[in-house]
């Protein structure tokens, strides 16, 4: 097993005090060490926003694309050598708003990729506007008298799409997140985790108390996503997982 120091780089990263980007990057680091992935063998992806900085400070192979084109990034190094660990990273803005049409059909594709999504509800790199995951009725100051957009349910949409691991995870629980990044990261086929942060600097904050894990996946799509759609809670781990046929 390798050490989360051998993915440690000298520069500091300079997100807001507080946000669950940190975590997730911590989170990352352990999880390539526990997995005995090395830094030559792994490449992280990533589009525009806060989160997009990750790949700077972590001391791996990185490329940081356009707003919302994680996923064609990803795939293109994936093909271009399939030996290569590849971890996209997206927001809810850039993945589920600009980048909405290449998830959907990364889930399709099933591709080997491992595809970890912040997710605040606000456009954090450009001061607070809502995002497609904001309840309806968020104010900010792209939308003062509130958002009139319903949320996206982005593990509904997961699902739906063909995704054959779909999970998620909160930034604030540290060993779950490593673990289901792990399980993530040796699916073979599309691994989906939306990881719920908070946002300090715009007010995002997360309702603990209403946080359970489930005890395991669901063994078919079709319950996994009745769950999804009618949660009353914020319901963590894994949902799904399609197992590779022999």
């Amino acid at each position: 097993m390798g050490e989360m120091s051998d993915f440690q780089r000298s520069e500091v990263p300079n997100w807001c005090p507080g946000c669950g980007d940190y975590a997730i990057m911590g989170a990352v680091k352990k999880a390539l060490a526990e997995l005995d992935i090395k830094p030559h063998q792994a490449v992280l992806a990533s589009g525009v926003g806060c989160f997009a900085k990750l790949p700077y400070w972590v001391k791996v192979y990185g490329f940081v694309g356009l707003h919302g084109r994680t996923l064609p990034v990803a795939q293109g190094i994936k093909l271009a050598n399939p030996k290569l660990k590849v971890i996209a990273f997206g927001g809810d803005g850039d993945g589920y708003g600009e980048g909405g049409n290449h998830f959907i059909h990364a889930c399709r594709r099933n591709i080997n990729i491992p595809y970890f999504v912040h997710n605040n509800e606000v456009f954090g790199l450009t001061t607070g506007q809502y995002s497609p995951t904001a309840e309806k009725g968020t104010k900010s100051k792209s939308s003062p008298k509130g958002s009139v957009e319903s949320p996206v349910n982005p593990l509904a949409l997961a699902l739906s799409s063909g995704a054959t691991f779909v999970a998620r995870a909160y930034a604030g629980h540290l060993k779950e997140m490593v673990q289901i990044m792990k399980q993530a990261i040796l699916h073979e086929g599309f691994a989906f985790v939306d990881i719920v942060q908070a946002c300090p600097s715009f007010g995002k904050t997360i309702p603990v108390d209403k946080m359970v894990y489930l005890t395991s996946p669901f063994l078919s799509r079709g319950k996994a996503l009745e769950k999804v759609v009618d949660d009353d809670k914020i319901t963590l781990g894994v949902f799904y997982q399609e197992k590779k046929e022999e």
